[in-house]
């Protein structure tokens, strides 16, 4: 739904036709050196046939040099999520050549070419959007090379194309046993009318898709090649780190930094209206200097803000109608002859991303040039905002991409690039701008707060007749993406709410669009589902208890006109042994969802201690994302996502006194730690469905199994997170 919806209102915003051109799929050409250069133009933006290869709108460049090695331009950011294996695999099935045989490089920022057709042409890596969005062009791409390359080889051989075949990057003709490699055909190949249509593979031919790949990305990682944006070090850079003000919205009001200059390695002091930063020959010198800084804020007006007030907001917030997200049927008169009726309220923190690398960001000003090394997931806007801050036009701001060491969507915001340019201005050579964990959580912008009322009327059999939410909480897309949030309804925020996969009869949904006082909102893993998904799975545990039936049988009977749904709830159920004896102190809970284009169920098997502290023993999780392309990578996904979850739900809370944030680093704002990590299994539902995204569902889906395992366990049920153990003692 958020894709096709971001689609429409880019494409109507821009102008574009959103559909695939088949002549705009594939543009040939001569490439420097010999070889053949391939772009694979996408949809949200394409240009006409005629225009030139360099004029045209693609994602990614394949180039083949007379070596017959495999370059691909890659679009897309890799963040720890796969792309750079699973694209690859993509193209590699098609053209018929080893996965080892491609070599990645970075695309720079160029939304003409580069634009994700998922997102409306916006050269942007989130929403577990990659491989949804390239999933048939790329393979067309490498079906429309391997096409004109045998095309290329049986015109010089002058033998029927259909005499020959592509395999392991050369082409054959069988009947004389000649070879050529692709390297020797791609300048012909260039020079070729590109194939109007192309034949894919079928499914039960492919020889790469649906394999288990090791990633492309890994040795470059364990042997210390791989570069992350906290690695870049060009020539002469500088080291800086900064304070910003501890209450969003204030102001430097005085400085002392004669301590600081007076520190060995020291070499500047940089004053913004809102921030301080020194610059230092090296990080440990930077963070002395900082430390010696004696620095007087203005509080400005949001010094006496507390998270209690917000939630106290929130709450009030709810006795007034939102905006209606989904509606069908009676709810009212449904609720009027239910025969029993459950409502319940809910409230979800604010969280931080904490990604494993600090907010980073390399800056070289120069009087009529800047440079700017950074790993960032919408890489347009890291310009734009560079070229802003230096008053330069947009084509004097070069970008390098690196990898990213964990985004989880903060690096889709642009405020550590922005700040990084605004020091760099002030000082004579490049400086990197690192944030130190305290200042990287305390000036995070934060997952949204929610809170949710729930109303259902249940039938004599115990199933609901009406379902009426009602939530509010911030608009990321108001802020991110305008065009997008309309009639009070931001599709990300309400993605999880609506369109379940039960069949609830009568069905009422508002959203309540209400933004915290100073407090910036962002993405983060798994958007809206991770707040919705919560809140939903644990209402539909609600009603089962409610209905004294088992929470999976009463999920099933909800699921007529959703068989894969169905399957993976079953799946899961089966996998983990639902109905089992446990011993005492320990539950099992589940949830099932259908986020990001796929279908998921977890079980989470929980253990609960008389003092209420919660051990997440094993969780199950059963998932169809429709065609896998590479099975290691969604088991990753998917083991990543719920240690990331569990983190959130035991342990996630960002608060505020004062207008500041209290948590500072991972003693207080904790994560899973290793030896609090519970099994983890992924039981993947094989199909030949289009592929869903699988970046962010684990994360939705395991906070409300926990929880619900948490009440199997003790009969608690938990309406907020994180897990309050002072709520789960017993004895």
């Amino acid at each position: 739904m958020i894709i096709d919806r971001l689609k429409a209102a880019l494409a109507l915003d821009n102008g574009t036709d959103p559909g695939l051109s088949r002549r705009a799929l594939l543009k040939a050409g001569v490439a420097s050196g010999g070889g053949l250069l391939l772009s694979i133009g996408m949809p949200a933006l394409a240009a006409t046939a005629a225009t030139p290869a360099t004029d045209f709108v693609p994602n990614a460049f394949i180039r083949i040099p007379p070596s017959g090695r495999i370059v691909l331009t890659m679009p897309y950011v890799e963040m720890g999520q796969g792309t750079y294996t699973s694209i690859p695999m993509l193209i590699a099935e098609e053209l018929e050549v080893d996965l080892g045989q491609i070599t990645l490089e970075h695309a720079p920022p160029d939304a003409k070419r580069y634009g994700n057709p998922a997102l409306g042409g916006l050269q942007v890596t989130g929403g577990s959007t990659t491989i949804r969005a390239v999933w048939v062009p790329m393979r067309q791409a490498g079906a429309a090379a391997r096409t004109m390359l045998i095309a290329a080889a049986a015109q010089r051989w002058a033998v029927d194309p259909a005499s020959c075949r592509a395999e392991n990057g050369v082409v054959v003709h069988a009947a004389s046993g000649r070879k050529l490699g692709y390297g020797k055909l791609a300048e012909a190949a260039a020079v070729l009318p590109v194939p109007d249509k192309v034949v894919l593979k079928r499914p039960e031919d492919f020889k790469l898709i649906g394999t288990p790949a090791k990633r492309l990305d890994t040795p470059a990682k364990v042997n210390g090649s791989a570069m992350f944006g906290i690695d870049a070090r060009p020539a002469g850079v500088k080291i800086a780190t900064l304070a910003q003000s501890p209450v969003f919205g204030g102001k430097l009001k005085s400085l002392d930094d004669s301590k600081a200059k007076a520190v060995r390695g020291v070499r500047q002091i940089v004053r913004l209206d809102d921030a301080v930063a020194v610059v230092a020959d090296h990080m440990g010198a930077a963070k002395k200097g900082l430390a010696a800084l004696v620095i007087e804020w203005d509080d400005g007006p949001h010094a006496a803000l507390n998270t209690d007030d917000i939630a106290r907001d929130y709450a009030a917030a709810l006795d007034s109608p939102g905006a209606v997200a989904e509606t069908r049927g009676d709810v009212d008169g449904a609720v009027a002859t239910a025969v029993t009726k459950v409502s319940a309220q809910y409230h979800v923190p604010f969280l931080a991303h904490a990604a494993l690398e600090p907010m980073n960001c390399t800056v070289h000003v120069r009087k009529d040039s800047c440079e700017v090394w950074v790993g960032n997931q919408i890489l347009g806007r890291a310009q734009a905002t560079a070229a802003e801050v230096t008053g330069l036009p947009l084509e004097k701001v070069t970008v390098h991409n690196y990898l990213i060491g964990g985004g989880f969507g903060r690096r889709l915001e642009i405020d550590g690039v922005t700040r990084a340019v605004q020091i760099a201005k002030q000082v004579d050579g490049p400086v990197k701008v690192i944030w130190t964990r305290e200042e990287d959580i305390q000036h995070d912008m934060y997952r949204p707060f929610f809170s949710d009322t729930f109303m259902a009327g249940l039938d004599e059999k115990g199933l609901p007749v009406a379902w009426r939410h009602r939530f509010a909480g911030s608009s990321i897309l108001a802020r991110w993406l305008p065009p997008l949030f309309k009639d009070g309804i931001d599709p990300e925020t309400i993605d999880g709410a609506v369109h379940l996969v039960y069949g609830l009869p009568n069905f009422h949904v508002e959203y309540v669009r209400k933004e915290p006082p100073g407090i910036p909102t962002a993405f983060w893993r798994s958007v809206g589902p991770s707040h919705s998904v919560f809140v939903v799975e644990s209402f539909i545990d609600e009603l089962a208890a409610a209905a004294k039936r088992d929470p999976v049988d009463y999920r099933r009977a909800l699921l007529d006109k959703e068989p894969r749904a169905k399957a993976v709830l079953d799946l899961a159920a089966a996998k983990a042994g639902w109905g089992g004896t446990l011993p005492n102190g320990v539950g099992r809970g589940v949830s099932l969802q259908h986020v990001f284009g796929s279908y998921m169920a977890q079980v989470a098997e929980v253990e609960v201690a008389k003092d209420g502290s919660v051990r997440v023993r094993r969780v199950v999780c059963a998932v169809d994302c429709g065609s896998a392309i590479n099975p290691n990578t969604i088991e990753a996904q998917v083991q990543g996502a719920v240690i990331f979850g569990i983190s959130a739900a035991l342990y996630g809370e960002i608060t505020l006194k004062n207008g500041r944030v209290q948590q500072s680093n991972f003693d207080d704002y904790q994560v899973v730690r290793i030896n609090e990590a519970p099994a983890i299994e992924v039981h993947i539902v094989r199909n030949t469905e289009d592929p869903g995204g699988m970046g962010e569902p684990g994360t939705s889906a395991i906070m409300p199994a926990l929880a619900n395992a948490i009440f199997a366990a003790t009969g608690k049920r938990l309406r907020r997170l994180p897990v309050d153990a002072n709520l789960l003692k017993s004895g």
